[in-house]
């Protein structure tokens, strides 16, 4: 059943890359339905420039927006909630009509979130749900379930689980706790994996398997390399090999990377990761990192223009989801975009042959 999964996402993987290459030599289908707009001002809100996708998922949105006719206003809040807090509410309070917030975490933003709902300005979440507040009209993101089962789905099949006894050893690094999506991709992953952990074929020696024991604070690189340093040190310094790393995405891997290099000489694992940052895609091809989900964020700023576009016309808002997402006071209507997995198989017709990045970038 793995089996058959894995060559499942593995075709989703190829079918998705044929049409992102496509698409990208010239518009995708959510841009060539956008609604043109005659200079509306568009509030965008990313958490941070120290992560090299949101520096991505704003240029994308700007660009889009502006190409569609309306006005950007783009502040990013430097990783500090209040700081995010007071730029959305000056966005309310300088006539921004819609609001396009990637939250630093998802709990934090209600005094803002109430402003914009006693103002009538509308709310897409974007890529992390905006949690305890009915003020949020629609939440635009990744599959982010399916980013942990095409991770999970990746080591059964790189290790063949289903065919061989095993041991294999294991350990995993996931995400900011203050991320709601970070949970759903652990999750994803682990719900594929848990089966062999019970069945002795995959073992955790460090015993850390719950996501409060794994999870990394603001995804942050220093934050995941120094737990793994410790693992490395308490486990694996008498010569026994890790033989896979979960790591949940790019930054928390670059970390455990890092930890490798450093502390580590036994037989490199298998590492997971998730954004096809330039540094990861890089490991990727020195054989460092194994895989990355790729989440192409010019996939996911066109479908949220279109949004945008949709919601200020009042028409119907496409979304594909009306069930998952619940954020603690309604289930938001939320519209997912479909992951795949780039390892160096595919790397080049995925990532250089889309235009995603230059060969250049990634030497």
């Amino acid at each position: 059943m793995r089996k058959t999964m894995c060559r499942i996402l593995a075709a989703a993987s190829v079918a998705v890359l044929a049409m992102s290459t496509m698409a990208f030599a010239g518009e995708t289908e959510a841009e060539a339905d956008v609604i043109q707009g005659n200079g509306q001002k568009i509030g965008v809100s990313m958490p941070t420039k120290d992560l090299q996708r949101w520096n991505q998922d704003g240029d994308n949105m700007q660009k889009m927006l502006e190409d569609a006719g309306y006005t950007v206003d783009l502040q990013y809040a430097s990783n500090d909630v209040q700081t995010q807090l007071s730029q959305i509410e000056n966005m309310i309070s300088s006539g921004d009509e819609i609001l396009v917030i990637a939250a630093i975490e998802g709990s934090s933003l209600g005094e803002a979130l109430t402003m914009a709902a006693e103002n009538e300005i509308p709310v897409i979440a974007y890529d992390r749900l905006l949690m305890q507040s009915d003020a949020v009209s629609y939440y635009a993101t990744f599959d982010n379930y399916m980013v942990g089962t095409v991770q999970g789905n990746y080591i059964v099949d790189t290790l063949d689980l289903d065919n061989v006894d095993g041991p294999f050893n294991l350990e995993c690094t996931a995400g900011d706790p203050g991320d709601n999506n970070a949970g759903y991709f652990f999750s994803g992953a682990m719900d594929v994996l848990q089966p062999y952990i019970d069945s002795g074929k995959l073992v955790v020696p460090s015993g850390q398997v719950a996501f409060d024991d794994v999870a990394t604070p603001t995804w942050a690189t220093e934050t995941a390399q120094s737990r793994a340093e410790n693992i490395l040190s308490s486990n694996y310094s008498d010569g026994t090999n890790v033989d896979v790393w979960l790591c949940s995405n790019d930054s928390t891997a670059l970390g455990v990377e890092n930890a490798l290099a450093a502390n580590y000489t036994g037989t490199y694992p298998i590492v997971t990761g998730q954004d096809c940052d330039i540094e990861n895609v890089k490991n990727m091809i020195a054989g460092k990192q194994a895989m990355s989900v790729f989440k192409d964020t010019r996939t996911l700023a066109a479908q949220v223009v279109k949004m945008v576009g949709q919601v200020l016309n009042g028409v119907e808002v496409d979304v594909n989801d009306t069930e998952t997402y619940d954020n603690g006071v309604k289930v938001v209507p939320s519209y997912l975009c479909e992951p795949v997995f780039a390892d160096v198989n595919n790397y080049t017709e995925l990532l250089i042959d889309s235009g995603y990045y230059t060969e250049d970038q990634l030497k």
